[in-house]
């Protein structure tokens, strides 16, 4: 698994051009980062996107994920970043959440794909669970195989929460799980959620060890910034 950070920008709508504004002026300072492998910035789909059992709102305005060359690059990456996050515009929540990444192949693929599809549908799942160990290997041992057979599926991820590498200035998310699955498009997206696979899946969801934590969906456009 390769060590990444998520960092989550939340605010008012209404503002996001001033956020949208601050990552196209600092993004090649960024991609710059020593120690980074990949950046890639997602943001929302507002429109056209369907899933028939999920309809999430009020999601991160755009989040970064930034990738490392190695684990032993992640301190010193993480800090390059965290000191441009210092001027970030007024009135943005960030949580800067460091994870571990983890590909899984798709349809009769013998080796999982990177991510290389623009169409990221992001779902995390937040703490607590009755037993997080135990909701999380029957997720890994159930849900990938299954989102495997999604009709036109590009790439599956799941990330794990991992140790910060650097004393954090910024909060993470008390994610005990994530997941992503990647598409060409929002049509290839919704012709997947209508397919039998997505019911099989929501199957899975319910014979899932209990968990009271919410759990979030959202479509977004990722875009890579360097790498």
């Amino acid at each position: 698994m390769a060590r990444v950070c998520e960092i989550a920008f939340r605010g008012e709508q209404a503002r996001a051009h001033l956020l949208r504004a601050w990552l196209d002026q600092t993004a090649k300072n960024l991609a710059e980062t020593p120690g980074l492998a990949t950046l890639d910035v997602y943001a929302p789909i507002d429109e056209g996107a369907h899933d028939p059992f999920n309809a999430d709102t009020g999601g991160p305005l755009f989040m970064l994920m930034a990738a490392f060359v190695h684990p032993q690059a992640q301190g010193a990456a993480q800090t390059g970043i965290a000191d441009a996050l210092a001027s970030v515009p007024s009135g943005f929540a960030v949580t800067m959440s460091p994870l571990e990444r983890r590909f899984f192949a798709v349809a009769d693929d013998a080796a999982p794909r990177d991510l290389q599809a623009p169409f990221s549908y992001v779902v995390r799942y937040h703490r607590p669970a009755d037993d997080e160990a135990a909701f999380v290997a029957s997720y890994v041992d159930t849900h990938p195989p299954t989102l495997a057979k999604l009709p036109r599926i590009r790439s599956i991820v799941c990330y794990f929460p991992a140790p910060a590498a650097t004393a954090p200035r910024h909060a993470a998310a008390d994610y005990m799980l994530g997941n992503e699955v990647a598409f060409d498009g929002i049509a290839d997206f919704n012709a997947a959620m209508q397919s039998p696979v997505r019911r099989e899946l929501r199957a899975h969801f319910h014979a899932f060890p209990r968990f009271t934590g919410a759990v979030t969906h959202y479509p977004m456009q990722r875009t890579r910034l360097f790498g």
